[in-house]
């Protein structure tokens, strides 16, 4: 990875609480407009209902449909609930130093920023867990390499990747339980230890409402619709 530039500029979107359909299209087309932006961003983001996010690849989980809003990512992983976590996604444009690294480089690097932002003790998993079925894996009940997790072996933080020729998608989320429960805190502490291990400095950043209402076509005709959602496990 070439050094990093002390003049580089990274994008900084504090997003407001959306629907799981809504989110899931937005970081969508933050990759797909990558190339009109040409900076790395950083968005932080809720959802305005209790959601769990299934990989791309994955079964859908019909047991959890009666309590959570199920909603297929646009990257792989596992299962992920989303009623005790901060949710973050980055997105870089191709060439930019961190696509230059391997899946597994890029992981190690932006979770060992990540870890730096906990407030309890944590180390990066080693080695991928054994005998792990992808297809119906949850996340944080088996950690794969370079995940945040506790000293006792309990996970605070997991991501997945999809790259693409426009550049690199990677969705995060951290467990609020390694910031003693403190959102507002982790919303602090995340940017602020990227940009010291990346050493960059942060624009704030908001897309216009033509951009908005391009994402809300996408969630309606993609990711809110059955076929997206229930239809899509290839495996």
């Amino acid at each position: 990875m070439t050094p990093p530039s002390p003049s580089e500029i990274w994008l900084l979107w504090r997003d407001t609480a959306r629907t799981p359909a809504c989110n899931m299209a937005i970081d969508d087309l933050l990759l797909e407009t990558l190339p009109e932006r040409a900076l790395p961003l950083l968005r932080l983001y809720r959802w305005d209902r209790p959601a769990v996010t299934i990989g791309r690849a994955q079964r859908f989980p019909e047991e959890l449909t009666g309590t959570y809003e199920v909603i297929r990512r646009p990257t792989g992983g596992g299962v992920v609930f989303h009623d005790a976590d901060l949710t973050y996604t980055l997105v870089f444009p191709a060439g930019h130093r961190i696509t230059r690294l391997n899946r597994q480089e890029s992981y190690r690097i932006i979770h060992e920023a990540l870890q730096d932002a906990l407030t309890v003790p944590a180390r990066l998993q080693e080695c991928e867990s054994e005998n792990v079925d992808r297809r119906t894996m949850r996340c944080f009940v088996s950690p794969s390499r370079y995940d945040v997790i506790a000293p006792d072996g309990g996970k605070y933080a997991g991501a997945a990747q999809r790259r693409t020729r426009k550049g690199l998608l990677h969705q995060g989320s951290i467990q609020l339980s390694a910031v003693q429960g403190n959102r507002e805190l982790l919303e602090q502490l995340l940017p602020a230890a990227l940009s010291r291990r990346f050493n960059f400095t942060w624009q704030l950043w908001s897309p216009d409402s033509e951009w908005l209402q391009r994402a809300a076509v996408l969630a309606a005709e993609q990711y809110a619709g059955t076929s997206w959602n229930r239809e899509k496990y290839a495996g």
